[in-house]
Parts: structure tokens; sequence; C-alpha cells
């Protein structure tokens, strides 16, 4: 069996809005985001985060706005990028109308938060005329007072009445482009909300586990959190948060798309955690190849074995694959098993396998959309 073929998964059918130029919900792929986490006035920084997020496959980027200095910064960032950027704003709806006159592709901005009516009024009739839509964000952080009394501490159906108190104000205006994400820290709350929430509203839905801890943790977290929902169907963009380096986001996010086929996106290594029987260093060479192949954006499954017990039975269903041997490990290309390589040049060997199995892969699909054309 392939490991990329099509996910098992049902998906919860939602309306399909668009960030830009990337399409969020109904048959969309599930879209995976992070956010950049320097100073929004430092031009050069955010741009150079941004562009280290793209090339890790970001399909969008959000970035804090909680200045009219940020706003201006805004606007500069959005002249030096391509991915579509969503700007984060809380309270100030000025601030919305002037990012919305630079470009941004997408408001975080709570209606409930903005003030008057009139104030409200004015950002989703801004929103409606530039096709620009909105995020509405429910943090159980950040609950309302009057809802912090009422349940006494954050719990799931204080989110959902958070969320449908803003969902009302774009209802009532009649503004039905917006998607929403209801994020807690506690796995259980959170999942328990988007569930409550999804057979409520057509809309997208943002999955995440806020600020879910460090790398370690955080993956693991993220990855119950977000596997359960995905699982149920529930989820059409996602947003794995990290305290760590914001590219590291977008890999744990397409590692656990791609772990439940929902996506399809770089290389999916199956490897194993070697014991004695390796007749090479198996945690050495994923390292390596890891590493060195992370600009890869290709779907391909690589097999990496260390001994002929599994190795061959895994090697048969990856693209390319290796399973340690003695004197030499032996490479298997499509299946089949094709010829060996010794140790010292494993590595480099196997490197060079995978990248012309690449440029094959894409001459191959490049000649099946100009046939269809």
């Amino acid at each position: 069996m392939n490991k990329q073929e099509q996910s098992p998964i049902t998906r919860r059918q939602s309306r399909k809005i668009w960030v830009g130029d990337v399409p969020v919900g109904g048959d969309a792929p599930i879209s995976v985001q992070s956010m950049t986490n320097t100073q929004t006035t430092d031009v050069a920084a955010t741009v150079a985060q941004i562009k280290a997020l793209e090339k890790a496959g970001a399909d969008m980027v959000r970035v804090s706005v909680p200045s009219m200095e940020a706003a201006e910064a805004f606007g500069e960032i959005k002249k030096q990028v391509s991915v579509p950027l969503i700007s984060d704003i809380h309270f100030d709806y000025k601030i919305a109308l002037r990012v919305a006159e630079l470009g941004v592709d997408c408001l975080r901005i709570n209606p409930g938060n903005i003030g008057r009516e009139d104030r409200v009024r004015a950002v989703v009739e801004c929103a409606r005329d530039n096709n620009i839509p909105i995020r509405i964000g429910v943090n159980a952080g950040s609950l309302e007072k009057d809802l912090q009394k009422k349940y006494g501490e954050p719990t799931p159906q204080a989110l959902v009445e958070s969320a449908m108190r803003h969902i009302d104000i774009l209802d009532r205006l009649n503004f039905q482009e917006f998607k929403l994400s209801l994020k807690a820290s506690d796995v259980f709350m959170t999942v328990a909300a988007y569930r409550a929430i999804a057979s409520q509203i057509e809309q997208p839905l943002h999955l995440g586990i806020t600020e879910a801890g460090g790398l370690r943790s955080g993956t693991v977290k993220s990855a119950v959190g977000l596997g359960m929902l995905l699982m149920d169907g529930i989820g059409d963009t996602i947003r794995v948060s990290l305290a760590a380096d914001p590219v590291e986001e977008i890999k744990v996010g397409f590692d656990i798309l791609r772990s439940l086929r929902l996506r399809n996106k770089g290389i999916n290594f199956i490897a194993c955690p070697s014991c004695s029987r390796q007749n090479f260093d198996v945690i050495s060479t994923m390292n390596q190849l890891e590493e060195r192949l992370e600009d890869v954006l290709t779907p391909m499954d690589v097999a990496v074995i260390g001994c002929v017990v599994n190795g061959p039975g895994e090697a048969k269903e990856a693209d390319l694959g290796v399973t340690g041997g003695s004197p030499n490990n032996l490479i298997y290309v499509g299946g089949k098993p094709d010829h060996k390589v010794d140790n010292a040049d494993l590595v480099d060997h196997f490197e060079k396998l995978i990248r012309e199995k690449i440029k094959t892969k894409q001459a191959l699909e490049q000649a099946i959309i100009a046939k269809e054309s």
C-alpha cells in the first residue's frame, strides 16, 4: 500500500472562503499557517521570517499589528512577500481599516471587541468591499468578564458562547466570509469546544492548541489535540503554537497532516528506531537526511531501515528505500531491489537518488499538466 494514498477520513462540509489566493474550507486542502514573532515594526526581520516560513511550505502567515506604526510597517512587509498575510488586531478598528487599505488578505479581529456598532459596521463593510475574510479567534485566556463570572472558569461551553456572540454580530451585518477558532491550552477543552461548534455553523474552522508549550511538549500536545479533531473530519486550516522557531510550527503541522494522509507535502520518512541488528547508523543517517532535504516539498515515501527483518517489506512500499545488509546495504527503487552501497557513501548516495527521483516526479507532473491544458 502506498503510504501517501487518499485518507479514509471524511471531512466536515464547510463553506469555502479565500485568504488571498489560498482557499480555506470546502474541498480545499487543509492549509498550514504560522505567526511571526519578530517586532512588526522591524520590517527587514519580519520579511526574513515570513520568507523562511514560506520556504518551509507555509500557506499563509499571521502578523501581529498592535499599533498604527505597526500597520504602516505591515504595508511595507506586504510589498516584499508573496504568501498571504493575516493581520492580528485587537480593539482598535482604525488599524483594521488601515491594513485593509494596505492589502491585508485576512483580518483576525473579534467583532465584539471593537466597540460601538458604527465601528464594527465600518470594519465589516471595509472587509466586504475589499473581499477580505475575517477570522474570529476565541481564546480561553481572554474570555469576556461576564462569561468568566457565569462559568467560573474557562469551559468548552464558555468558548462556544463567546464565539456565537461574535458570529451573531456578523450575521446581523450579513457577513458570512469568516472562519473561526476556539483555542485553549487544554486539549480536552479545545477538542470539546470544536466538536460542539462544528455542527452549528458552516464556516471553516481554524484549529490550534494555544500556548501548547516548547518544541517537544508543544508538538506532542498539538499532535494529540489536532489529531483527535482531524480524525473527526473537523478542521480546514491549522496552526501549531510552539515556543520555538515558527518554521518548526510549519514542519510539525505538515507532519500531523501527512500522518493522517490529509496533506502530502515533503518526504514521508519511514525509519526504524534502530537496535543491535542494524548494519548502519540509522539515527545519524536520518538526522543528516532530514537536515539536507528540508527544502523538499514534493511528496515522496522514503524508507530507512537498519536491518533485513522489516527492511524489505517497508522498502517495497516506498518510492525509495534502504535496508541494512552485510557487507553492503541494499537500495530499493520503486519497490524493487536495485543496487548496493556501503556505509561510507550511504547518505551522499541516497540524497542524490532522492533528488533525482524528485526531478523525475516533477517532470512527469509538468507533462501531465501540459497534456491536460
